[in-house]
């Protein structure tokens, strides 16, 4: 025992929790006898090697708690990345070259580790074993550092939360290995995909947005891909979202999450009851409507009450932060469709790279990417276009050049799409000769699967919302009116819509937060 803690601050730094575990009269998790059968599996079949690293990462002998055959393994793998034989005479020898043959225990010892299996057949199962107990470790580690920060007077709470939850993360992400799949599997699932396709009469693949233009183009928004939506200030990039999340949660009851780092979620709502009531939303703002516009509104309310939308409004989100909440919104409410408004705002949580927001900007836009793919959803990320728009001449149309801050946002982007509104510029009329007037453009300028364009909506300023060209536009008053027929109806369903607190005390019951009482409202009765 004396031998292997003389080397264990070279091995490992979990070693030195080990100890303390073991000085608190407990012993770490352990499987001595499975380390050993591994081990002598590497030593007997040259091909054992390889199945191992098809499980753990290629750096991963802290997964083997016995000091020595932490020294057996790395000595193994070294060989391995070197594409040397790996069997028992070539590891006797490399530990020699190392220094390092009694340190794990000698000529004999290895010898006897060949005895320790008969057949590698189950070797994937036991190195799964020893990732098991090598994360309860690990777990336990980490608890103690928790329990040890929490009770210093001079421990910052939210700086502590966000330390165990990256180390939280990295613990589940970086042991277990993504096995490769085959052809066979994989035509398969294409083939299935391809044939429900066929059978849509849509032909709609992905999340749609309700703009049939740009589905047509996109085929709605593809799971795993990440959107970048970038505009000027006042191009409306928060009204666009709103209007697509209204559209995929109301029109096609697909759950959609909002994570607002610049408006507060009341904001958002308002916003949203403006839309769907056709109410100004400088009159809601102002509480300057009528008793026969507040009835009207309650009404509509309803539609927006049944929308699985979910709003997290937590200021300086970090990237870490998105990503455990978005797993949690996934398993709870089986969200479909993610919105981040807005990028720059984001942060990476971690201090090292404060100063360097090119980096920053790098790491987010690659960890976002990262989490479509992890939960298969689409994300769309807004984002700010730098002021090199306004000093230019003509048009003044975007271009991926002006993406601000860093170029890895248009390559880490399945899509990048710009809001363009001409009519911002003066430009009232378009080269086809068309009105600008009130239109908003898409430009599609990158779409890694899919061919560019550009799509023409309706922006519709005081109702702060975008809609298809060949909507019939309807006036506030005319749309009250056109829907009278809703006033009988006195039956309003308790919301689904949540409303997530930016307090660090989030609390949620099981049907969700009771916006009027946590937010209030225009009038106590509002159903929401």
């Amino acid at each position: 025992m004396e031998k292997a803690v003389s080397v264990k601050s070279r091995i490992s730094n979990k070693n030195t929790t080990q100890s303390n575990l073991l000085m608190n009269g407990k012993i770490p998790p352990q499987a001595i006898d499975i380390e050993q059968a591994v081990l002598g599996a590497i030593l007997l079949d040259k091909e054992a090697i390889s199945g191992v690293n098809e499980v753990l990462s290629l750096t991963a002998s802290d997964v083997f708690y016995d000091p020595k055959h932490q020294i057996i393994y790395t000595a193994a793998n070294d060989l391995y990345k070197k594409s040397q034989p790996v069997d028992l005479i070539t590891i006797v020898n490399k530990l020699k070259e190392n220094k390092e043959l009694e340190l794990a225990g000698g000529v004999v010892y290895l010898s006897q580790l060949t005895h320790r299996i008969a057949s590698t057949s189950n070797l994937e199962y036991y190195v799964r074993i020893l990732v098991e107990k090598y994360m309860l470790r690990e777990l336990a580690k980490i608890s103690s550092n928790i329990n040890e920060k929490a009770f210093n007077d001079s421990t910052d709470v939210f700086e502590l939360l966000n330390t165990a939850e990256k180390e939280l993360f990295q613990l589940s992400e970086m042991n277990m290995k993504k096995k490769f799949e085959n052809m066979k599997d994989l035509l398969k699932i294409a083939v299935e995909e391809i044939e429900t396709a066929s059978k849509s009469t849509d032909h709609y693949t992905g999340i749609p947005t309700g703009f049939e233009k740009l589905d047509k183009i996109t085929s709605g928004w593809q799971r795993s891909d990440l959107i970048v939506l970038a505009a000027r200030p006042g191009m409306g990039k928060t009204a666009f979202v709103l209007s697509m999340a209204r559209n995929s949660a109301v029109d096609f009851n697909y759950p959609v999450a909002i994570f607002s780092l610049e408006m507060s979620s009341v904001q958002l709502v308002k916003r949203l009851i403006s839309g769907e009531t056709r109410i100004d939303s400088e009159r809601l703002r102002k509480g300057d409507i009528s008793l026969s516009e507040m009835e009207f509104l309650r009404i509509k309310a309803q539609k927006l009450s049944a929308a699985p939308i979910y709003i997290d409004d937590t200021p300086g989100l970090s990237v870490s932060e998105l990503r455990t909440k978005a797993r949690k919104l996934k398993a709870k409410h089986g969200v479909e469709l993610i919105i981040i408004d807005y990028l720059q705002l984001m942060s990476t949580g971690d201090k090292q790279n404060s100063g360097n927001r090119v980096q920053e900007i790098s790491i987010i836009t690659r960890t976002i990417k990262e989490v479509a793919k992890e939960l298969n959803v689409p994300i769309i990320a807004l984002s700010q276009l730098s002021r090199s728009v306004e000093t230019r001449g003509g048009d003044k149309k975007p271009l991926l050049s002006d993406l601000r801050e860093s170029g890895s946002i248009e390559q880490d982007a399945d899509i990048v799409s710009f809001i363009y509104r001409p009519d911002y510029y003066g430009l009232h009329k378009s080269s086809d000769n068309e009105d600008n007037h009130n239109i908003g453009e898409i430009i599609i300028a990158k779409h890694r699967n899919g061919s560019l364009a550009t799509v023409r909506l309706r922006f519709v300023s005081e109702f702060a919302l975008f809609e298809n060209l060949d909507s019939h536009y309807l006036s506030d008053s005319e749309f009250i009116q056109s829907d009278n027929q809703l006033k009988a109806n006195k039956d309003f369903d308790q919301s689904p819509m949540v409303v997530l607190s930016s307090k660090i005390n989030e609390k949620e019951d099981e049907n969700g937060t009771d916006f009027a009482k946590q937010n209030g409202s225009l009038e106590d009765n509002i159903p929401f």
